[in-house]
């Protein structure tokens, strides 16, 4: 993580034409770069979130994570990943080093974050206590190893869009648990 680009060094499996131009330190400092190898362009008001593969640990690295306008932006961007210690990592063929999402970043703005008590909200409050109180139970009887308990291994209440309640209120419909986008067309 030295101040120098040649404080890091890379070296590719086998020789690669323009591995040089694909990873490098431009950043210095322990910060590795690499060229995604594409423009991105998207619709007007939406960029393109940048970061690491998600819930995917990699040891003694971490990805940064950026927004980055890609409605007007006529260039490429870089990922980033930035050394948590000296030391060696390594980057299997195929591995995932970036992972873009679109996302609509202008309407943020319009947010305004407010901090209330739940009980300003009795349906809510009453909600969560059910929640919490079916949590806690269920982490009980997995501190026991309850078979059940066990085998379930977790609760699906959010995954399925379920509400926590004995009497089950209708899930909400818009509810999405795994989302999946179109595979890119070639050249258009």
């Amino acid at each position: 993580g030295g101040a120098h680009q040649e404080c890091i060094k890379f070296q590719p499996d086998h020789p690669y034409p323009g591995f040089t131009d694909f990873v490098k330190s431009h950043f210095t400092r322990g910060v590795v770069t690499f060229h995604t190898g594409y423009l991105f362009r998207t619709p007007p008001g939406w960029s393109l979130m940048a970061m690491g593969p998600p819930n995917h640990v990699k040891d003694g690295i971490q990805p940064l994570a950026g927004v980055i306008e890609t409605d007007w932006l006529p260039f490429p961007f870089t990922m980033n990943w930035i050394f948590t210690r000296p030391g060696t990592v390594r980057f299997e063929k195929g591995e995932t080093f970036c992972f873009i999402m679109p996302i609509q970043d202008k309407p943020m703005e319009a947010f305004q974050p407010v901090i209330r008590s739940m009980n300003s909200n009795p349906d809510l409050r009453r909600q969560y206590d059910v929640w919490a109180e079916k949590r806690s139970e269920f982490n009980a009887l997995i501190f026991k190893r309850d078979p059940e308990a066990t085998k379930e291994a977790w609760q699906r209440f959010y995954f399925k869009g379920e509400y926590p309640e004995e009497i089950q209120a209708e899930a909400p419909s818009h509810h999405v648990n795994k989302r999946r986008m179109k595979s890119p067309k070639v050249g258009v």
